[in-house]
């Protein structure tokens, strides 16, 4: 590593600071709920659409994906960051809920690029035997992003108001929007990598995953089985990120009787044993690696172990003491990194680089819609049924997405 250099985690570095932004403006809105629907006099149904629509423009990622493959990442990426920054500040300016739910559609239209970028820097700067690590490391920056949003809320709320929040978070990405574009380059054109280092990039790299010349095809890569077998799983396991980002402070709030200092507190915690699980899921990869599994036989195995570790999300609602249900909350945020990152991480195991992008970005889609269903039957239901059947199913479903991991995703020839 010293002979060869390290600059490829200076730019995965740089990326970090990208998900850590990216997910900071998307979880102050449901940081601020509590507030923000008392205030707003919005019901949990409205509030249902108002994440719904959120999931909706994400659910565009192959778009977002096609985008970046087509323009690449320096100038893609910087308009996609600048474009949310600028959503994102103007969340300060409206009220009612149809007001949000247009500004949260916008804003996960624009968040979108996110996921599709990191796969395609990933596939881009790293060797085969370095990508989980690396997905692992730029995934961190999502959790840490929603370890901050709570504290960042509970402060703006005692300096103004919820507004100044979403106008901070904004203004940040702005300026990370310029560090990138005159920073970033792609490693064949970036003057600051070494030789040494760029032939070991390419060196690691899969002949078969080699960029081609002609642009992806949407419709040719959604007949592709691999893609199926890793856009299922996500549409089963997203909707625990969905959960933590955007309905736990209800939950907290509403259920378990905490106030918004308590919240600050404690919603946060879940992020971070979501950011170890960034960092354990690689680690298992490698692990097995070692010991003479195969790449991709290795990547399900540790997606099914996130899996069997998920079923404690099944007893939150269950749980008498709050703070044991955090503690199993922080379980399954452990849990869902640690198969999330995995799953995200195969695009790049099983498509070409110039078509990386519009792959991570289908999956993307198959896992926002699973996290806008579960976020509409949620608001129409909770009042109803409460939230324990929900934690339920959020338990068991990553058991089916590990079983068609298994079985729809080919080990490459």
């Amino acid at each position: 590593m010293r002979l060869i250099g390290k600059f490829r985690w200076t730019i995965i570095g740089l990326f970090v600071g990208a998900m850590v932004i990216n997910y900071l403006a998307r979880s102050i809105m449901g940081v601020a709920a509590p507030v923000i629907l008392t205030e707003q006099a919005i019901s949990n149904v409205e509030y249902g659409w108002i994440t719904g629509a959120f999931q909706l423009g994400v659910m565009l990622q192959p778009a977002a994906g096609y985008f970046l493959d087509s323009v690449g990442l320096r100038i893609g990426f910087t308009l996609a960051v600048a474009a949310w920054s600028l959503v994102t500040m103007a969340h300060a300016f409206v009220n009612g809920w149809f007001g949000f739910a247009a500004l949260r559609a916008l804003l996960g239209l624009a968040e979108g690029s996110a996921q599709p970028a990191g796969q395609k820097l990933v596939a881009e700067w790293f060797p085969a035997k370095e990508r989980g690590l690396a997905g692992g490391i730029y995934n961190i920056g999502a959790s840490f992003g929603a370890v901050f949003a709570p504290p960042l809320v509970a402060w703006a709320v005692i300096m103004h108001s919820w507004r100044l929040a979403f106008v901070i978070a904004g203004g940040i990405g702005l300026i990370w929007a310029l560090l990138w574009f005159f920073t970033y380059d792609t490693p064949a054109r970036h003057r600051r990598l070494g030789a040494a280092e760029r032939e070991h990039i390419l060196s690691g790299q899969e002949a078969r995953l080699a960029a081609r010349a002609s642009r992806p095809s949407i419709l040719a890569l959604a007949r592709r089985r691999d893609l199926w077998g890793i856009a299922l799983p996500r549409l089963l396991a997203d909707p625990v990120w969905g959960m933590l980002s955007f309905w736990m402070p209800l939950y907290l709030a509403r259920v378990r009787g905490f106030d918004l200092t308590q919240i600050a507190l404690f919603a946060w915690l879940p992020f971070l044993a979501a950011d170890l699980g960034c960092l354990f899921g690689p680690a298992v990869v490698a692990f097995l690696q070692r010991r003479g599994i195969e790449l991709i036989d290795a990547r399900r195995a540790a997606f099914t172990l996130g899996a069997v570790l998920m079923t404690g999300m099944a007893f939150v609602g269950l749980a008498t003491n709050p703070y044991a249900a955090i503690a199993l909350l922080c379980l399954g945020g452990f849990a869902h990194q640690t198969l999330s990152v995995t799953v995200i991480t195969m695009a790049s195991d099983l498509f070409s680089r110039s078509e990386v992008a519009t792959a991570a970005g289908l999956a993307g889609l198959a896992g926002n819609l699973g996290v806008l269903v579960f976020s509409l039957v949620l608001g129409q239901m909770v009042d109803r049924v409460g939230y324990e059947p929900f934690f339920i199913l959020l338990g068991v479903l990553d058991l089916v997405g590990a079983a068609l991991l298994w079985t729809l995703v080919r080990k490459p020839a």
